[in-house]
């Protein structure tokens, strides 16, 4: 598809009502690459060309408009009835793309629960069947953090840190990573340090504020005990309303 300059900066009398709810690209004409995905109605989709944030999206409209061009405007879909349905193909559009090769600073809606996963995730997402603890342990929930394609490396460093917890910590062996109420790993504590004390190789910790704040030392546990819990449902240790990102059980 080959690239046309943007002839308005509004849409045209009847148009809008026309389109109802619709998802957009931003499409790069110096390689014909979608850079943004966005939802919207009326006259959203203009809206960017007067944002004047420090981000990648401008960035990259900036260095279009000095080469002499203009992004490309696609809409992707259109006369959606509900906001949800554009939310959710937005979302996939995202997943579809990848987060690493947009300008959007984050996934779409939903995307974690409802979005792009192998079948085995999304089989243990919905079958997960509930477990009952019987090790003292911490439930670490990840849910900021995760993502479905993380590597072993990554859910371990976005367990193990930098968490808000007393003395009451060094009562648990093993540290549960969650995500949705499913075990998606589990740890042997091995000891506490304060944070920041320990190397971290994907994560930049260097703006938090690391006061009062720990993560421990530790290892994948043994298969007996990892064989327990992984792929397991403790949705009934997580109490409707607690925001708490680390719950302790049996200690």
């Amino acid at each position: 598809m080959t690239s046309s300059p943007v002839l308005f900066d509004h849409l045209p009398p009847g148009v809008a009502e026309r389109l109802g709810w619709y998802v957009y690209l931003y499409v790069d004409p110096r390689d014909n690459r979608p850079f943004y995905v966005g939802k919207g109605k009326g006259d959203r989709v203009f809206a960017h060309f007067d944002d004047q944030k420090d981000s990648d999206k401008v960035r990259i409209i900036s260095e279009i408009e000095t080469a002499g061009m203009k992004p490309r405007l696609d809409i992707l879909a259109h006369g959606l009835k509900e906001e949800e349905a554009a939310f959710r193909i937005e979302a996939a559009a995202i997943d579809l793309l990848g987060i690493g090769a947009l300008s959007n600073a984050v996934r779409g809606w939903k995307s974690l629960q409802l979005g792009r996963m192998t079948l085995d995730h999304l089989i243990g997402y919905y079958a997960a069947e509930p477990v009952s603890i019987v090790d003292p342990v911490l439930l670490i929930r990840v849910n900021k953090l995760y993502r479905h394609n993380m590597t072993p490396l990554e859910l371990q460093e976005a367990t193990r840190g930098i968490w808000r917890v007393g003395p009451r910590r060094t009562g648990a062996e093993y540290a549960l990573a969650t995500f949705e109420g499913v075990v998606r790993e589990v740890y042997e504590i091995q000891e506490w340090h304060p944070a920041r004390t320990l190397p971290y190789s994907t994560r930049d910790l260097s703006q938090r504020d690391t006061t009062s704040r720990w993560e421990f030392d530790g290892r994948v546990a043994a298969d007996d005990v990892r064989g327990k819990y992984r792929g397991r449902s403790v949705q009934q240790y997580l109490k409707r309303g607690n925001q708490s990102p680390t719950i302790y059980v049996n200690c």
